[in-house]
């Protein structure tokens, strides 16, 4: 069996990330302007704004996924328990495991069983008894509540999954490294109302362990699962609060007919 590799505890008194001075750009044009922003621990964030507005790169920032972006730089700070994502010596990798990605559209790996889709992430990092991935994999997928519609065929493709499903199994695939964050870029945009409801109930239930960050284009996705949440607009931060606060007493103008329905 292997073992993750020692990391530093998480301290529990302030935010699990923190964001300062965040400037993002992607060749000669610049996406986020001077963000400050910050993830308090195992509560739901969410981030509501028009299309375009920076949230996806934001989230991305979180994690190092804004690396992988061809000809993509930024400035300012990122800090993660404390620590700087960006200094020297830091894993790329190591971050990724640390703070879990689902994405808008479903990515199951079709090539892989929905055992092993689940449990990829753990055999990259390490050597791992059968017996222990057979258990993460069932404890994770029981997290989903995908457990007992799969358990009977999880040596079937991932790819077989129905769309909720898909997504449900890569929940639980980020869910079985043991992140301390969960990132979501609108998780519920390709899906029915019904599936929908399933994810929402899912992230409100995950914060009992994880800290959970959601981006959505629906407002009131964002009213029925977050602790608190942040709108943006052309690239910045315009106000982040309570969630009661943000849709009852806004405090910018901007966010009272963001959330009235008066532009976006």
């Amino acid at each position: 069996m292997g073992e993750e590799g020692a990391k530093e505890q998480p301290s529990s008194a302030g935010p699990i990330i923190g964001i300062k001075n965040l400037n993002v750009w992607y060749g000669k044009q610049q996406v986020l302007y001077d963000v400050d922003f910050s993830v308090e621990r195992q509560r739901v964030t969410a981030i509501i704004g028009p299309s375009g507005c920076g949230k996806s790169t934001l989230v991305r920032t979180m994690n190092r996924l804004h690396d992988l972006v061809p000809n993509s730089r930024l400035t300012g700070e990122i800090k993660l328990d404390g620590a700087n994502i960006y200094g020297d010596g830091t894993n790329p990798a190591d971050i990724r495991r640390r703070v879990g990605m689902v994405f808008q559209k479903p990515n199951p790996f079709p090539n892989l069983s929905i055992r092993d889709n689940v449990v990829a992430g753990l055999k990259q990092t390490a050597r791992w008894d059968k017996k222990v991935l057979d258990e993460v994999a069932q404890t994770s997928l029981e997290k989903v509540s995908l457990w007992d519609e799969v358990k009977e065929k999880l040596g079937s493709s991932g790819a077989s999954l129905s769309g909720g499903q898909q997504q449900r199994l890569c929940i639980a695939r980020a869910l079985a490294v043991k992140p301390e964050v969960l990132l979501m870029d609108e998780p519920c945009s390709a899906l029915d109302p019904l599936t929908t409801a399933k994810i929402e109930d899912l992230v409100v239930e995950l914060k009992s362990q994880y800290t959970v960050v959601i981006v959505t284009h629906n407002l009131q996705q964002a009213a029925r699962v977050s602790d608190s949440t942040a709108l943006m607009y052309l690239g910045k931060v315009v106000e982040h609060d309570a969630t009661d606060t943000m849709f009852l007493e806004p405090k910018e103008e901007l966010t009272r007919r963001y959330v009235a329905g008066k532009f976006g």
